[in-house]
């Protein structure tokens, strides 16, 4: 092979070579939600928007793919001080969007790392207006406040800061064990506050049970007393309403009476009781049903008992006579035995009047 052909061949690949790297520099594919910057000789020309456009070759200059898409940065944790002189630190996260390609290739150098710097400066403005708690509590008020200051800032640069959020604030540790021991105390506080109201309503509600048990207890006694009572009197007004329909003559009644005298002497504590001076007109009543010998033999035996009635006070009287000696030298001379020979003799007295006997 000559040198001519050597040299045809070499300018051949070379003009193939400047061909090829022509059509790559001329033909470009953005892909969606992407953007390029075009510098031609130097100076901002245009910007590529997605799909597929042409460019000069070594004319143009086509610059760095910019995301338009949402972005999310989280930046490592900034100390704080807050107004009452605690140091904290917080980690924030930054939600943000390119609207404007140009601004953002050419208003400012390093986009993020102006934005995490905006948003520490803008963190000690805000938290060193607060003290610990309302920075603890007061997170919805720094979010706002670091989106209005960052959104501010950033608007010249093409971006447009759309959220941003506190991740974590982390106090030191002494005051983390301060606020345990805070929690702790308040829980405790109020887990006793429960029990003692739990403790409360307990013995509130037994004693309404209680109330409410008496209460129908006595309701119940009144009710049943009130029907006893009721049935007490419709059995006495059965037997009253029997007895007078039957029209019983004085016979009946006298030996009805008669039945009933001895069992007023049956009660354990019974040891005295009066004949009542009906009594003669019962036994005359009977006397005369039953003709005159029964009614002298029955005045004969009422007669002999009240006879022994008069002469029973005497012995007894004998008996206390220990007793009342007893008394009387006990009282300095004022005895009983007088006063009981007194109602000795007035009981015999009522006994001539009405018969009695004593058992």
């Amino acid at each position: 092979m000559t040198d001519v052909a050597i040299a045809l061949l070499v300018v051949l690949l070379a003009g193939i070579a400047v061909l090829v790297i022509a059509t790559v520099r001329t033909v470009w594919i953005i892909p969606q939600a992407r953007a390029r910057n075009v510098e031609r000789l130097g100076r901002y020309h245009r910007t590529l928007e997605p799909g597929i456009t042409f460019v000069v070759p070594f004319v143009d200059r086509v610059k760095a793919l910019i995301d338009l898409r949402e972005q999310v940065v989280s930046f490592k944790a900034q100390p704080v001080i807050t107004e009452d002189n605690v140091v904290v630190h917080i980690d924030t996260v930054l939600f943000f969007q390119v609207t404007d390609p140009r601004a953002a290739d050419y208003e400012i150098v390093d986009y993020i790392k102006a934005i995490e710097q905006l948003t520490a400066t803008t963190l000690r403005n805000v938290i060193g207006t607060l003290d610990l708690e309302a920075t603890l509590t007061s997170r919805d008020r720094i979010n706002t406040a670091l989106r209005g200051v960052l959104d501010d800032a950033s608007g010249k640069w093409g971006i447009r800061v759309t959220r941003v959020e506190i991740k974590a604030i982390e106090p030191p540790p002494s005051i983390k064990d301060a606020m345990e021991k805070q929690m702790r105390a308040e829980r405790e506080k109020r887990a006793a506050i429960l029990t003692a109201e739990g403790a409360r309503q307990s013995k509130i509600l037994t004693a309404q049970g209680e109330k409410q048990a008496a209460i129908l207890r006595a309701e119940g006694g009144k009710q049943s007393a009130i029907l006893e009572a009721e049935g007490q009197a419709t059995a006495i007004q059965k037997v009253f309403t029997a007895v007078h329909r039957a029209d019983p003559d004085p016979k009946l009644l006298a030996y009805q009476y008669l039945q009933t005298l001895p069992k007023l002497a049956e009660g354990p504590n019974s040891t005295f009781w009066v004949i009542p001076g009906e009594l003669t007109s019962a036994l005359e009543a009977i006397t005369q049903a039953f003709g005159g010998d029964a009614g002298s033999a029955a005045r004969r035996r009422l007669a002999d008992a009240a006879s022994s009635e008069d002469d029973r006070p005497a012995v007894e009287a004998s008996e206390d006579e220990p007793d009342r000696e007893l008394e009387a030298s006990g009282d300095g001379g004022r005895s009983r035995p007088r006063a009981l020979a007194s109602s000795e003799s007035s009981a015999k007295e009522e006994g001539r009047s009405g018969p009695a006997a004593r058992h």
